[in-house]
């Protein structure tokens, strides 16, 4: 390569630069090779998903699996041993109808724990800060205040004031009737309650399922407890009622679970029916928020004010979309959080940032590689002084270095050449100038792409000098390093 040739480096010989830095550089071709990501991979809710996020669980399943366990035993002994009786001494639509509850009750189960109930995608880090700035203008708070500003916004619905309150974990202003679940850490749109026996909170998208799930079973656990007693009493009568219990002991079992779980299961169904009819929610019937005691002027500003509108709202309504879009790819250039200053957490930074970032390790890598090309040089050889260097007309090393224009770095081809390549082709030698070996300041190595403006042998980009040299004891020694290299 002819000298002051500038010839383009390979992309690909950036990953050979290697320092102690905090953030090291990374390949472009690297990243290439990462395989995409989907959101549910990191979704930052107490969640579990399986079948690559086609179904979202809450993390705690434990009571869920309890409750497939009582449904799937109790019915499988009542298929396997009271309805071949029944089916023979009464009718056989007695099976058919126990089927078609179970499957209803099991579908509606398992989609009321495998969907997303409504959750709310979280701010990213520019819509917090955005709305951070917002909550500081509109409350005009200082940096000495010791309470933090208000963090609730008022709307009007149908004449009735609610309070919109501000989640310090998802950062944003949760819209009505929806909450923040402490279980699996989400907000959810029109939260009702989180239900351990399906696994799942229960919000806008499953709340209709839900209640065909519980609606369903109250009607399972009653049918298959009243033909379990018609059972023992048909067979009491012929053999007696001891002998009906020792012939068949999977029906006492089964009326034993099913007296125990009626009243519960029955009398959900029937709170669940009452908020349907009123358009309420769990969390807003526990806390009174429409209730009469709170003011004569307070009601529930959502209802229709019909019974039957409300039931065809909730139950015949359109399903709302997933907002959380658990299975699409992540895009590379989503922001990241910044680092935390003064306690106060910085969400993102801006692609200038990042590109200043980038220069600065550049920047900081360059000196390693020089300081290391110049050590053993320095320990042979004397140092030189500014006087030494300092020649008529050019300024020393004490003088500020002159400004350059920003662009984008070329690190070096590798580390263990970087003197000799700086010197061999970026670099002409003084030899055919009056004889001495020494280069004025301003005519000192620089690394590639670095060399002083106005230069014939500059680059076309070319990026910031690292400061005063005077001040920069590292850059000083390697610039002497070089100086003396180039007299070898």
């Amino acid at each position: 390569m002819p000298p002051g040739g500038g010839g383009p480096m390979k992309d690909c010989e950036y990953s050979q630069i290697s320092t102690h830095s905090s953030s090291p550089m990374e390949s472009p071709h690297k990243k290439k090779k990462i395989a995409a990501r989907r959101k549910w991979e990191v979704f930052p809710g107490r969640n579990k998903f399986f079948c690559n996020g086609r179904i979202m669980m809450a993390r705690q399943t434990g009571v869920f699996y309890l409750t497939l366990v009582l449904i799937l035993v109790t019915s499988g002994l009542f298929f396997a041993f009271d309805c071949p009786y029944l089916a023979v001494k009464i009718t056989p639509a007695i099976p058919a109808v126990a089927g078609i509850l179970f499957f209803f009750v099991m579908g509606t189960l398992l989609r009321t724990s495998f969907s997303d109930p409504g959750v709310l995608p979280r701010a990213t880090p520019d819509e917090a800060a955005d709305l951070e700035r917002q909550i500081d203008i509109a409350n005009g708070t200082s940096s000495g205040g010791y309470r933090p500003p208000p963090r609730t916004k008022e709307v009007i619905i149908n004449g009735q004031t609610v309070k919109l309150k501000y989640c310090f974990t998802c950062k944003i202003f949760r819209p009505p009737r929806a909450s923040h679940c402490s279980l699996c850490d989400n907000c959810v749109e029109r939260f009702d309650h989180h239900c351990p026996w399906v696994g799942n909170c229960v919000g806008k998208r499953n709340y209709r399922f839900f209640y065909m799930f519980i609606l369903s079973l109250s009607f399972l656990t009653v049918f298959i407890f009243a033909f379990v007693l018609t059972h023992v009493i048909l067979r009491s009568q012929q053999t007696g009622f001891l002998n009906a219990l020792k012939d068949s002991p999977a029906s006492v079992l089964e009326a034993v679970v099913c007296f125990f779980s009626v009243w519960s299961i029955v009398g959900l169904s029937g709170f669940h029916t009452y908020l349907i009819s009123s358009n309420q929610t769990t969390n807003e019937d526990i806390k009174g928020s429409w209730s009469n005691k709170r003011g004569k002027e307070n009601y529930n500003p959502y209802s229709y004010g019909n019974i039957f509108t409300n039931c065809c709202v909730a139950l015949c309504g359109p399903i709302s979309p997933s907002l959380i879009d658990r299975r699409g790819y992540i895009q590379p250039d989503t922001p990241q959080p910044a680092a935390p200053s003064n306690g106060i957490t910085m969400y993102g930074a801006t692609q200038s940032q990042s590109d200043m970032c980038d220069q600065d390790q550049c920047i900081q890598s360059t000196k390693f590689v020089l300081q290391a090309a110049a050590t053993p040089l320095l320990q042979s050889e004397p140092s030189l002084t500014s006087d030494e260097l300092h020649l008529p007309g050019k300024p020393g090393l004490g003088t500020p270095c002159a400004s350059l224009t920003l662009g984008p770095p070329t690190p070096p081809a590798s580390m263990p050449n970087l003197a000799e390549a700086a010197l061999a082709d970026v670099m002409p030698r003084k030899d055919e100038h009056m004889g001495h070996q020494f280069l004025t300041p301003d005519e000192a190595p620089s690394p590639p792409r670095l060399l002083a403006a106005g230069s014939p042998l500059a680059h076309s980009r070319t990026m910031h000098v690292l400061g005063l040299a005077s001040q920069d004891s590292l850059h000083e020694d390697s610039v002497r390093g070089l100086v003396k290299l180039s007299s070898v």
